[in-house]
């Protein structure tokens, strides 16, 4: 009897799944017809009869003034020199701006001129992708919200070519079986990583892992629940990309092992404009009297400020046991908003609090020639993000002539902190004690050897500048042109 009644309700059960999963997939189907529909309606040909290559660039924070937005800009210059009959689109949220404040305030910021114009995309819903709008369940949200903001994008226009070039991985099948685009990313971060997982397993408090969650065993596994979850989404929307392109080794072996694409992911090391710090002259060091440390970053949790200050106070307390030049911390970095000027005074705190308020300097905000100069005039270069996905930083320290001391992490560890024709570049360190003691070591090297250090590393930093950019992402972007 009871198998009887199992059976009178599973079968009808079957029957009304699959006719729902019938009526989804013409649902689908019917919605890919019509879109495909309005991007005929949409796009219009070129005096010589031929329709333009669209090939659009998801990027709703496009003004922002960041590495990113570098990438951005130098992939949209290289495809203009390299292919006559594209047009390239920018999706953005930046309505604060037209689009030719944004270009040009691209060619103030980095120097990119573009040889043709490009076409903007204003979305009205960026917010769902702020942070601040989901203060539980932020990547989920985030993710979901992008969902809403490229389905906005899609109906605006609907590109042959659509490239996710800021990390929202969830859009990538939207535009792929609804627009029938062929998809390209660049992935700056993995949005979730084995790192994250590994930091919740191990109840470890960091930034991104509150204390409550740590201290409870529950909340611990239910977010290690919640995390393997996105992981998977994350993996399974992600292998919807046809070209994957990722800025270090570090980010490919996260984007190998979540979206398992390895025949078509590359690395294509960020544009760093080098150049400008390779302008500065490399001299032997003049001063012995004084010695300054600089640090370039923005003020944000992850970047560790207080491990460089502690590391410092731990130096100076070292170095007065004997009689050496004095020292100082230049801190250089960009204020966001409030919440960025508070962890500033913390620091500021902090350095109070250790006795080292006179030897650290704080820079703010400052204009570029007066980071040049700081660079300049620096013995050493300092970095402290743990696991840091590249590091623009990094690499401008290096250019720029200063010793660099980043963590032992990340893409310092693994692409650019790396020997160079078998010659040191710089050096790595993981805690307090180690970058007092690599400091001190740095200090105690002859002028002669620290100048044979700082040419080593300028010479490997040819490997990010925007010439090889333009002709790796041209290299990894062919497949989508054929």
């Amino acid at each position: 009897a009871c198998f009887r009644l199992l059976c009178s309700l599973l079968i009808p059960a079957l029957f009304l799944s699959g006719i729902l999963c019938v009526c989804l997939v013409v649902l689908l189907w019917g919605i890919r017809l019509w879109i495909q529909q309005r991007k005929k309606e949409l796009t219009s040909a070129e005096k010589d009869g031929k329709r333009p290559l669209l090939v659009a660039f998801f990027h709703p924070y496009c003004n922002a003034g960041g590495g990113g937005e570098r990438v951005l800009w130098c992939a949209i210059r290289t495809l203009q020199k390299k292919y006559k009959n594209v047009t390239c689109v920018v999706y953005t949220g930046d309505r604060g701006a037209t689009g030719e404040e944004i270009v040009e305030g691209a060619f103030r910021r980095f120097n990119i001129k573009l040889t043709h114009s490009v076409k903007f995309v204003f979305l009205e819903k960026r917010y769902l992708v702020e942070a601040s709008l989901y203060p539980h369940f932020t990547l989920l949200g985030q993710s979901l919200g992008s969902v809403f903001l490229g389905w906005e994008a899609l109906l605006k226009c609907v590109p042959d070519i659509y490239i996710d070039s800021m990390g929202y991985a969830f859009t990538l099948p939207l535009f792929k079986y609804l627009g029938g685009c062929r998809i390209g990313c660049y992935v700056h971060y993995p949005t979730i990583s084995t790192d994250m997982l590994s930091v919740v397993r191990n109840q470890d408090t960091r930034f991104n892992n509150a204390a409550f969650i740590t201290n409870s065993p529950l909340f611990s596994k239910f977010k290690l629940a919640y995390y393997y979850f996105f992981a998977f989404m994350y993996g399974l929307v992600g292998s919807c990309s046809d070209v994957i392109m990722v800025n270090s080794s570090w980010t490919l072996n996260h984007i190998l092992s979540l979206w398992r694409a390895g025949a078509y992911t590359s690395v294509v090391y960020p544009p760093c404009d080098v150049q400008t710090f390779l302008d500065i002259p490399l001299e032997e060091e003049k001063s012995t009297t004084e010695y300054s440390i600089v640090s370039i970053s923005q003020f944000r949790p992850e970047k560790d400020h207080p491990l460089q200050i502690r590391a410092f106070a731990k130096l100076l307390k070292e170095k007065r046991l004997g009689q050496q030049p004095s020292l100082k911390l230049i801190l250089i970095g960009g204020c966001r908003n409030q919440q960025d000027e508070e962890r500033v005074n913390n620091l500021k705190r902090l350095c109070e609090e250790l006795g080292v308020s006179k030897d650290v300097t704080f820079r703010i905000n400052i204009p570029f020639e007066e980071l040049k100069r700081h660079l300049a005039e620096a013995t050493i270069g300092l970095h402290t993000m743990w696991n840091e996905h590249f590091g623009i930083g990094v690499v401008e320290c290096m250019a720029a002539g200063t010793v660099i001391l980043a963590h032992n992490s990340g893409g310092p560890k693994l692409d650019i902190v790396v020997p160079y024709e078998g010659c040191i570049t710089g050096f790595l360190a993981e805690n307090e004690v180690n970058y007092a003691e690599t400091m001190a070591y740095i200090l105690s090297l002859s002028p002669e050897k620290r100048l044979e250090i700082r040419e080593n590393a300028r010479r490997s930093v040819h490997r990010f500048s925007d010439q090889h950019f333009e002709e790796t992402f041209l290299l990894s972007m062919e497949p989508l042109f054929k």
